[in-house]
């Protein structure tokens, strides 16, 4: 992960959302694969496939790799058509997205096509009424 998941700071940025993940560890991306099935969607700045152009089945998995390398790209290579991308600036001085940024927006376009289940959809004001 590049963190312990115990740590203090950590927790403190997670506020008191703690009790609402399920958190499971493997030893690698081999033993992550072999316990879980898929679809698995591998999100990197070589993927072919633009993000929101795909279909996200229930039960998928949205798959990063560390933000200082990405995924293996023999991982990449074996599954081309799941290999996905979020679309960036063309410029050679502009950096790809942050690892959190990636994910937050992977998130929310499967939670899209999904109707946003279990989500609030509508905000209500506080003093008025709408």
């Amino acid at each position: 992960l590049g963190f312990q998941i115990d740590d203090r700071r950590l927790k403190r940025a997670g506020l008191d959302y703690w009790h609402l993940l399920d958190i499971s560890y493997y030893d690698s991306l081999d033993a992550f694969f072999s316990k879980n099935k898929g679809p698995f969607f591998y999100f990197s700045t070589k993927g072919r496939h633009i993000h929101s152009d795909m279909q996200y089945p229930d039960g998928c998995y949205l798959v990063f790799g560390k933000e200082t390398a990405g995924l293996p790209e023999e991982l990449l290579k074996a599954n081309p058509e799941s290999c996905v991308r979020i679309p960036m600036l063309n410029n050679p001085d502009a950096r790809s997205l942050n690892l959190s940024n990636s994910a937050a927006i992977a998130a929310y376009e499967v939670l899209r096509q999904w109707n946003y289940p279990d989500m609030l959809c509508k905000g209500q004001l506080h003093h008025l009424h709408w």
